[in-house]
């Protein structure tokens, strides 16, 4: 079996916006879906691990794009194993076209979970460290890893929402892309008309669950570059974003 994952997927039209284009959320389910596809066919996804009560959380995720695919075009998400250390795992994305065209590539870093105690647990201690054989250490992906969204304590309170059934998925807490859906709404309908995203950076910081209030603090850090960070309830930070526009 291939190191490297490539699975299929197409730009359904509800899937787009109003300019024909795929939502950056669906795209990030794409790469999130790739993901499990690759490590349960390989032995370590989430099927199996449910079995022994661990789960993969996510803890970053960049995605920049040049363009995104538009309505009804078919193409695919590679998906490799970077890296892996005892506690995090690197996995990289490329977007490629039927047409051979890369729309843009992803970077993301996992964390191995128990899922009853929800502590950082050794991912070398499945099946005897057997992900060391599907790294892949020559492949490239020439984006910036990213690092710590950094922000001020001048950022504005924008928006405030609850959350509920559709916003939890199936390790119990807010889904991963729904963050990113929440943070790209803070734009109106008329910013999109003359700016696309060009990069998105996310970084997970504490769970939060159905139920719980969240607060979006909004800050401008550069041209065309904003920062948002994201409160619970409790006044627990939960999670960081940085967004560039073109």
């Amino acid at each position: 079996m291939d190191k490297t994952g490539r699975y299929e997927f197409m730009a359904e039209p509800f899937h787009c916006d109003f300019s024909g284009r795929l939502f950056m959320g669906h795209l990030g389910n794409h790469m999130l879906n790739a993901a499990d596809f690759h490590s349960t066919a390989r032995g370590f996804g989430m099927q199996y691990l449910m079995t022994i009560q661990r789960s993969w959380v996510l803890s970053r995720l960049a995605i920049e794009m040049t363009e995104m695919p538009r309505q009804y075009a078919k193409f695919q998400v590679e998906t490799w194993v970077e890296s892996a250390m005892r506690y995090f795992t690197s996995r990289n994305f490329a977007v490629v076209g039927d047409d051979g065209r890369t729309y843009g590539y992803g970077r993301s870093i996992w964390a191995m979970i128990d899922t009853e105690t929800r502590q950082p647990t050794d991912i070398y201690a499945i099946d005897n460290g057997a992900i060391e054989q599907w790294i892949v250490k020559d492949k490239e992906c020439p984006i910036d890893k990213g690092g710590r969204v950094k922000m001020s304590d001048q950022a504005a309170l924008v928006r405030t929402i609850d959350t509920y059934y559709n916003d939890v998925d199936i390790n119990g807490h807010i889904n991963s892309v729904k963050y990113i859906e929440h943070v790209l709404d803070l734009w109106s309908m008329n910013w999109y008309t003359e700016h696309h995203v060009r990069r998105f950076e996310i970084a997970y910081v504490a769970e939060a669950h159905a139920g719980d209030r969240l607060s979006f603090y909004q800050e401008q850090t550069g041209e065309g570059e904003y920062c948002v960070r994201i409160v619970r309830t409790d006044g627990t930070e939960t999670c960081r974003a940085k967004v560039a526009f073109a």
